[in-house]
C-alpha cells in the first residue's frame, strides 16, 4: 500500500512538472518570435537583444523539459542515486548559452556607440505591444514556475522561474530606451539615438547578473556544496535536534547533499557502547526522522561511533573491553579496599584452546581492562572451557515418575488448572524440569508469581535431586493443548 501511494505521488510531480515545463516552451518560442520579427522590422539593437534573450529562454526551457522528463527516473544500477543531476546540469548549460549571448549583446552595443552605426530605426508600435506581452507572459509564468518549483523542489524550474522574472525587468528596460530613442528621432535629440543601445546594455547586465546567479547554485549543486537550505540555521536546529535524541552521546558529522528535488543525509552519532543492537536501530530510526522532518523524504544514512558515557560503570566498562576483543566473560565482580579496586571475572574460552594461548589471551585482555580503568589495582581471571560442540542431553521424558510427583504437587495448589508439557532432561549430573501450567484469566501476576514459586518449592522437596524446575504460566484461554 504504501508503495503504491509513494509511486502515484512520483507521477503527479512528474506531470506537474512535466506540464510547467512544456507551457514554459510554447510561451517562450511565441515570444521569441515575436521580439525577432519585430527587431528585424524596426532594426532595433535593444529589440534584437532581447530577441537574443528570449530565444536563450527558449533553448532554457527546452533543456528543463528535458532535464524534469529524466531526472525523475527512479535510481537504477548504474545511477544508485537516482537522475536528479540532470536539474544541475541543465541549468549549467543554460547558463554558458547567457554568458555567449551577454558577450554579443555587449559587443554590439559598444560597436553601435563607439561608430554611430545603425541608431537609426523605423517608428512602430508593434515593438511596444510585443514588449508589453512579453512582460505579461514572462510574469505569468515566472510565478507559475516558482510555485511548481517549491512545491515539488525542482532545481531546474526554480532557475527557470527566476530567469523569466528577470526578463520582465530587461523588457522593460528595453520598452524605455525605444521610446527615448523614437522621442529622439521625432524631436531631432541626438543624444536620445543612443538610448538604444543603451538599454541593450542594460539587458546584458541583466542576463549576466542572472547568469552569475544560476552559476553558483549549478557549480554547488554539480560539486555537492551543502544545500542553501541546511546551512547556517537550519543546521543548528537539526544538529540541536539530534542532539536531544535519548540515547545520542554526541553528533559528530552532519553531511547534506542535493540531486535534483531529492536530499541525501550522512550522519556520524556517538551512541553509548554498551546498547543493544535494537536500541541502536530506534535511535537511528529517529534520527532518520528528525532529518526528515527538517528535509523532506531525504535518504538518510546514519553511522553509529560506539562511545563510553559518563553514566557507565565499572562493570559496563570493562565488559565493553571484552566485547571489543570479541571475547565472552561472566560473574564479574569488583570490590574496593584500601582505596583501589579488584576484579575477579570469568572468562570462557575454546575448550581446544591451548593453555599457552588462553594465557596470553587473558595478559591481553587484563591490560587492556588496566588502560580502560586505571583505578583497577588486581585482577584475577577464572579461564572456563566452552564446548566446541553442543552436546546432546540424555532425554529422560520417559521418566513418568517424576512428572507424576510434580502433578501430585500441582494438586495443592487449587489456582492451578493444569501442567502440560513437561519435559525431563539431564545434563551430565544435573537434572532438570520444564513445563506450562494453566492459570486463570484474570489470576493477578503477583499472585501468579507467588503459586508458582510455591510449586517450585514444594515439587524439590519432594524430588531433590531436581537441581531446576522452570515454570511457564499460560492463560485458560490460551491454552491450546
Amino acid at each position: 500500500m504504501a508503495s503504491t501511494v509513494t509511486n502515484e505521488k512520483t507521477g503527479q510531480t512528474h506531470t506537474a512538472k512535466r506540464a510547467a515545463a512544456l507551457a514554459s516552451v510554447f510561451a517562450a518560442f511565441i515570444v521569441t518570435l515575436l521580439k525577432l520579427v519585430t527587431g528585424i522590422l524596426t532594426g532595433s539593437l535593444g529589440m534584437l537583444s532581447e530577441a537574443a534573450h528570449s530565444a536563450i529562454d527558449l533553448i532554457a526551457a527546452a533543456i528543463t523539459l528535458f532535464s524534469v522528463q529524466v531526472s525523475d527516473r527512479p535510481a537504477d544500477e548504474d545511477h544508485n542515486y537516482g537522475h536528479g543531476k540532470i536539474e544541475s546540469l541543465s541549468a549549467f548549460v543554460e547558463t554558458v548559452i547567457m554568458l555567449g549571448s551577454c558577450v554579443w549583446i555587449l559587443t554590439e552595443a559598444i560597436r553601435r556607440i563607439l561608430f554611430r552605426e545603425h541608431l537609426a530605426l523605423t517608428p512602430s508600435p508593434w515593438p511596444f505591444a510585443v514588449l508589453l506581452l512579453s512582460i505579461v507572459v514572462d510574469y505569468t509564468r515566472s510565478r507559475s514556475l516558482h510555485r511548481v518549483a517549491q512545491e515539488h523542489r525542482s532545481l531546474a524550474l526554480e532557475a527557470d522561474a527566476i530567469h523569466f522574472g528577470t526578463d520582465m525587468w530587461s523588457s522593460f528596460a528595453v520598452l524605455l530606451g525605444l521610446a527615448a530613442t523614437f522621442a529622439g528621432q521625432h524631436w531631432h535629440i541626438p543624444s536620445l539615438e543612443l538610448a538604444d543601445p543603451i538599454a541593450a546594455i542594460v539587458v546584458s547586465g541583466i542576463i549576466l547578473r542572472v547568469s552569475w546567479r544560476l552559476a553558483r547554485q549549478t557549480v554547488d549543486a554539480l560539486l555537492d556544496a551543502t544545500p542553501a537550505e541546511t546551512r547556517a540555521q537550519m543546521r543548528r536546529e537539526l544538529i540541536r535536534d539530534l542532539a536531544a535524541i535519548d540515547g545520542v552521546i554526541s553528533v559528530d558529522r552532519v553531511r547534506t547533499r542535493r540531486s535534483g528535488s531529492s536530499y541525501f543525509a550522512d550522519l556520524t552519532l556517538g551512541m553509548p557502547r554498551n546498547l543493544t543492537f535494537q536500541r541502536s536501530e530506534q535511535i537511528t530510526m529517529a534520527a532518520t526522522e528528525s532529518v526528515q522532518r527538517h528535509l523532506p523524504g531525504a535518504d538518510v544514512v546514519v553511522h553509529s561511533v560506539p562511545t563510553a558515557s559518563v553514566a557507565e560503570s565499572v562493570h559496563d566498562r570493562i565488559r565493553a573491553v571484552a566485547a571489543r576483543s570479541n571475547l565472552a566473560i561472566h560473574d564479574v565482580s569488583v570490590q574496593q579496599y584500601d582505596g583501589v579496586l579488584h576484579v575477579e571475572q570469568h572468562l570462557e574460552v575454546d575448550e581446544t584452546l591451548p593453555l599457552r594461548a588462553a594465557h596470553d589471551l587473558v595478559t591481553q585482555l587484563e591490560a587492556e581492562i588496566r588502560r580502560e580503568v586505571p583505578t583497577i589495582a588486581t585482577i584475577l581471571t577464572h579461564i572456563e572451557s566452552e564446548p566446541a560442540t553442543i552436546e546432546r542431553p540424555a532425554s529422560l521424558e520417559q521418566d513418568r515418575q517424576l512428572e507424576v510427583r510434580l502433578r501430585r504437587a500441582a494438586v495443592a495448589f487449587p489456582e492451578i488448572l493444569d501442567i502440560h508439557e513437561v519435559i525431563v532432561t539431564k545434563i551430565n549430573d544435573r537434572i532438570q524440569v520444564n513445563c506450562h501450567c494453566t492459570l486463570p484469566d484474570d489470576l493477578p501476576m503477583a499472585q501468579v508469581h507467588q503459586v508458582i514459586t510455591a510449586l517450585e518449592n514444594a515439587f524439590k522437596l519432594d524430588a531433590p535431586e531436581v537441581s531446576r524446575l522452570l515454570i511457564h504460566p499460560e492463560p485458560a484461554t490460551d491454552n491450546r493443548r
